[in-house]
């Protein structure tokens, strides 16, 4: 006899993560933080250890104080989430089911379109301009009746470009008041552009957007899974509801906190990041590979055909890369020495030539 299992899930791949880096290598195939974490926070965690046998806050609500003073809203406009993909999650199930739409830029987030098959609604997949960014026109030209959320990743996950603050005015504007506009702002902090900061300024003069942040990527909380969701207040309710009990641990938020209170230190490190991003971008162009102009945590290089042979030489010069098969390869910037051993492989590429 043969259990019975969900329909539809073979239309849903299971989520890949960065491959791991053997010893001396450098893992550049998630977009982590190189640096460790901070010792205020490491103290904020150890400090919670000895209650870890009773349930977190549930609702997260000192860390949502936190950032409701930080943005000016109100408390109960905060979710919680184990990092932005569960909250993108929470966000498509508090707005669509079966029958319904989920709009998104393609290529972007991969988790995008299983969260939508996952909810029973259906992905559409609106694909990147030639620049690689988001073709605003063409989203706008795929809303129907049945369209309940657009995406708009922001720095764009994995090719690095954004959405202006003005074209990003100029789209919300346009888009129904029915339909919800989730600015997933997860690289936001490596942004250098006018659009840094862009979703929550919109979140305040819209009614129907909604924005993510996380603690993976400029904080280094990626091991702890922690993020926040700003939304409309019956959006937030729903987010509630269909939120996974206790998913957020007790240490995260401690992490959370503490690294709230130490930003001028992350700040540090965000930038010795930004500049690393831009080295490495210009290590690949000089290299002879397109690598296009990134305002996030890494560089996109769609090298196509090539895509394989890139890979190749940056692992055999000790460089783990995170590779699409046929479209391109993205390069998470690293330390100075990861970056070295990228210009080391780019160099050894030279010579073999």
């Amino acid at each position: 006899m043969t259990l019975h299992t969900r329909a539809g899930l073979e239309a849903v791949p299971a989520y890949r993560q960065g491959r791991s880096a053997p010893a001396g290598a450098s893992k550049l195939s998630s977009n982590e933080s190189p640096h460790a974490p901070l010792p205020s926070v490491v103290t904020a965690v150890q400090e919670r250890l000895g209650s870890i046998h009773r349930y977190p806050d549930m609702s997260a609500s000192a860390l949502r104080d936190d950032l409701a003073a930080r943005y000016g809203v109100d408390p109960s406009l905060i979710t919680v989430g184990a990092g932005s993909v569960e909250l993108a999650a929470q966000l498509i199930h508090a707005v669509a089911g079966e029958g319904d739409e989920v709009m998104f830029a393609w290529r972007s987030f991969e988790a995008y379109p299983s969260l939508v098959r996952i909810a029973g609604a259906t992905p559409v997949a609106v694909p990147l301009n030639a620049e690689h960014a988001h073709d605003l026109d063409a989203m706008l030209a795929a809303i129907t009746p049945r369209t309940r959320a657009i995406f708009v990743c922001n720095p764009n996950n994995p090719t690095g470009t954004v959405v202006t603050a003005a074209e990003l005015e100029g789209f919300v504007a346009a888009v129904p008041h029915d339909v919800l506009v989730v600015i997933d702002e997860a690289y936001v902090h490596f942004d250098r552009t006018d659009s840094y900061g862009a979703g929550i300024e919109l979140f305040r003069r819209h009614p129907h957007v909604a924005v993510l942040h996380t603690f993976s990527k400029a904080y280094g909380l990626a091991g702890l899974r922690i993020g926040y969701a700003i939304s409309p207040l019956e959006v937030a309710e729903n987010q509630r509801k269909v939120a996974v009990p206790f998913g957020v641990t007790d240490l995260a938020q401690a992490a959370a906190r503490a690294s709230l209170d130490a930003e001028d230190e992350l700040a540090v490190r965000i930038e010795e990041v930004v500049a690393q991003r831009n080295r490495l971008r210009d290590l690949l162009i000089d290299a002879g590979w397109p690598a296009v102009a990134s305002q996030a945590n890494f560089v996109w290089v769609p090298a196509g055909e090539r895509t394989d042979e890139l890979e190749a030489l940056l692992r055999e010069g000790g460089v783990i890369t995170r590779a699409f098969p046929g479209e391109g390869v993205r390069i998470s910037s690293g330390s100075v020495v990861d970056i070295d051993r990228v210009a080391a492989a780019l160099v050894r590429e030279e010579v073999s030539a």
